[in-house]
């Protein structure tokens, strides 16, 4: 069954009169006085939602990935992202029955419609938690992109570095500061999430140039013989191998966590039964971008793969134009997460404000408190970039906490308790597995994760 399955007909043309349960609700306000002051809008297009969701989806996680096949191998790592993106949709398709079904606008609005109060408040926790956590490694990439990185003793220069050398004004601290003031702050400025439907759109054709120059570079060394085709399965050799291979699996679900927005990009659709062939969509594009950019990435640099795809574009890949190339793979993406930041910071704010002023009007109609919260939040954010030191540890973080509970807990925890008496037994099965692997899955990872950091620091000399 599909959310336009149980949608009126009268909804069918317009969100204009659905009705609100909860206008406290943190990832959406009151609809009209969230467009207050637009009243020129008339409702978001299908391509524009396409890719306001598509954005939320491809940010940093895709950088990570091909770090991922390191550690699973191709086959399985491929198969493990298709799996990944089928149970994404099956969860969000969980949220919005269940959203019709209690009138519920939001995310928040439903965790409190099922949970309480204190359901509401975890869930805006979680969105915070995994919205910041994202946003500092967006800037981490960027500084990496742009003043380059070290790691395992090897320094990797940055894009400005390569080209003027190393100065005070290309240093990392102050490249973030002019990026922050130039670029995100002025994006996370807009009050609509479809005011940024164009920077979407042009954020994932930056994507797309990433992924077809990467892919040419391959083809061409294949052709030349220049790499070899990479494992397809993992490498076990131990019982301490195999737990390894469950530290990919926060990176697998930060990849596709986009929940919290799904129900903004929703209520801003001209025709709200067109929003389960927009995840559809958004997804079956995610996904295809996921596994060639996996494939083609761990296939260009096999075992000495980093954690962070984008610092091995900084050496001679032995084709022809090696060095433009990989200055233009490393801009374009950087400057695609610069157009990513302010979708995933405008559920940020949203939540944040709900949190801690629950019970005042519009975040959208309070110009004061809207750049208060915004200011803290970016200054919060460019902190943590400048004090985390690798994506790697930020994904462990967040996609073994927040991230699986916005993804696979609350949706199936909201399921299970089926307030509303309309889950089937597929449903309740199908919500118990999401549960299961979650917890298991994540538990093992922080596991992992704790044991390999105790084993390196017992190693490492005095």
């Amino acid at each position: 069954m599909t959310t336009g399955d149980v949608a009126p007909q009268k909804e069918r043309k317009s969100r204009k009169n659905k009705p609100i349960v909860d206008e406290k609700a943190p990832l959406l306000p009151k609809r009209q006085d969230e467009h207050a002051g637009f009243d020129e809008f008339d409702g978001a297009s299908f391509t524009g939602a396409v890719f306001n969701l598509s954005t939320t989806i491809v940010g940093a996680g895709i950088m990570a990935l091909p770090a991922t096949m390191k550690v699973l191998g191709l086959g399985l790592g491929i198969a493990m992202i298709i799996f990944m993106a089928f149970l994404t949709e099956a969860s969000i398709e969980l949220l919005l029955r269940f959203s019709r079904a209690g009138k519920s606008l939001s995310y928040g609005g439903l965790m409190g419609d099922a949970f309480g109060k204190y359901g509401k408040i975890l869930l805006q926790i979680c969105v915070m938690v995994n919205n910041i956590g994202v946003l500092i490694v967006y800037m981490i990439i960027i500084g990496d992109v742009l003043s380059g990185t070290s790691s395992s003793g090897v320094h990797h220069a940055g894009v400005l570095e390569g080209w003027f050398g190393e100065h005070w004004w290309n240093g990392r601290t102050f490249v973030l500061i002019v990026t922050t003031l130039g670029v995100f702050s002025p994006l996370a400025c807009f009050k609509r999430i479809d005011s940024l439907s164009f920077t979407s759109a042009l954020s994932v054709a930056l994507a797309v140039v990433f992924l077809v120059i990467t892919i040419g570079i391959s083809i061409v060394k294949l052709i030349s013989g220049g790499v070899t085709m990479p494992r397809l399965m993992p490498d076990i050799t131990d019982l301490a191998s195999f737990w390894k291979l469950f530290t990919v699996v926060p990176v697998l679900v930060t990849a596709y966590i986009c929940h919290y927005n799904v129900h903004s990009i929703d209520n801003e659709l001209e025709d709200n039964t067109q929003i389960q062939p927009v995840v559809r969509t958004a997804l079956a594009l995610c996904s295809s971008v996921y596994v060639m950019t996996s494939f083609f990435g761990f296939l260009l640099f096999g075992d000495g793969t980093l954690d962070d795809v984008l610092a091995n574009f900084d050496t001679d890949l032995g084709i022809p134009y090696s060095s433009i190339l990989n200055d233009a793979v490393r801009v374009s993406y950087a400057a695609h997460l610069m157009l990513v930041f302010p979708i995933v910071f405008h559920p940020l704010r949203l939540n944040l404000d709900g949190l801690l002023f629950p019970h005042r009007r519009s975040l959208s109609r309070d110009n004061v408190r809207f750049g208060l919260i915004t200011a803290g939040l970016i200054t919060v954010i460019f902190m943590g970039a400048n004090f985390i030191p690798s994506i790697w540890d930020a994904f462990q973080f967040t996609g073994a906490t927040a991230a699986v509970c916005l993804g696979f807990i609350f949706p199936a925890s909201i399921t299970l308790k089926d307030r509303h008496s309309i889950a089937t037994k597929k449903d309740k099965i199908l919500a118990i597995f999401m549960i299961v692997l979650a917890v298991f899955s994540n538990l093992v990872a922080i596991y992992s994760d704790a044991y390999a950091l105790f084993k390196k620091n017992k190693s490492s000399p005095m």
